[in-house]
């Protein structure tokens, strides 16, 4: 097969560049052996139902991640969603199945991924402090949920965050706006032997051209993980704060490369070379 008749696969989103998808999936494909190519394809948000339109034409298309704007976006173009995507309420792949676009969420598995170690003990409580309500924070939402965590959600505007909390079922919500955490509080924390409390970053901010995320580190109990869903850069100051103050911490790659072998499956029709992860993570730390 030339280069242009291979299956192909990408991802899109505005912006795109900084997106580390390809290679990822093309260290995979490489050590496979597997006869393929992932890119990416820079998509605003008015020209997505075109976009998408003129991919069905490709019988080699395997289909798309999707990351932002589009995780929300892209679903009224679809023809058939799969139920995790459907109760999140998000898609971030989209698999070609003969004439069918169908849209998937792998990022909640991604997600988890890292945390699964800490997940199979038991706790005598968990709590999750989620910053962001968009695309991803929904995905993050409803995994935690799914793990027995009450959740406070935090986004821009009160009414994103309590629009989020009110999908999630079977586990106590609480909403806050960001601002409430980049004010300092003298909040006395209770005893945290034997709960699990974690916070997480799921919004752009701290992202390379984007500005900082405001948070003041009073606001996080002790002994908490942080986790930040940022990668570019690996080491945001979410991250360098939280190392210096001797928590645990999961960087963006973790759930990145979680994310992508779960998509890598639906698209190739084969698993993840998992066995090579040190190896990915140095190339795509390089």
């Amino acid at each position: 097969m030339t280069a242009a008749a291979i299956p192909h696969a990408e991802v899109i989103g505005d912006p795109i560049a900084h997106s580390k998808s390809p290679l990822i999936h093309g260290f995979w494909l490489e050590r496979l052996g597997i006869a393929g190519r992932y890119g990416k394809s820079l998509v605003h948000g008015p020209d997505l139902g075109a976009f998408l339109k003129g991919r069905r034409q490709d019988a080699l298309w395997r289909g798309c991640n999707v990351t932002v704007p589009h995780k929300q976006a892209v679903m009224p173009f679809l023809d058939r969603i799969d139920p995790v995507a459907r109760r999140i309420g998000a898609v971030n792949t989209v698999v070609h199945d003969g004439d069918h676009l169908v849209g998937h969420n792998t990022d909640a598995a991604g997600f988890l991924e890292p945390l699964l170690p800490l997940l199979a003990t038991r706790h005598l409580y968990r709590m999750a402090r989620i910053l962001g309500a968009g695309g991803a924070a929904r995905a993050v939402a409803h995994a935690l949920a799914g793990e027995g965590f009450t959740l406070v959600i935090a986004a821009r505007k009160l009414e994103q965050a309590e629009a989020l909390a009110a999908e999630i079922e079977g586990v106590d919500t609480h909403v806050a706006t960001l601002d409430h955490f980049a004010r300092p509080t003298d909040f006395a924390f209770d005893d945290r032997e034997g709960i699990l409390d974690i916070v997480v970053n799921t919004t752009p901010l701290g992202m390379t051209g984007q500005p900082p995320l405001p948070f003041d580190y009073s606001h996080v109990p002790p002994g908490a993980l942080i986790y930040d869903i940022v990668y570019a850069p690996l080491e945001t100051a979410l991250l360098g704060e939280a190392r210096a103050r001797g928590l645990v911490v999961v960087d963006g790659l973790a759930m990145l490369i979680g994310q992508a072998a779960a998509a890598f499956r639906l698209f190739f029709g084969q698993p993840a070379p998992r066995q090579y992860d040190a190896e990915l993570r140095a190339l795509l730390t390089a």
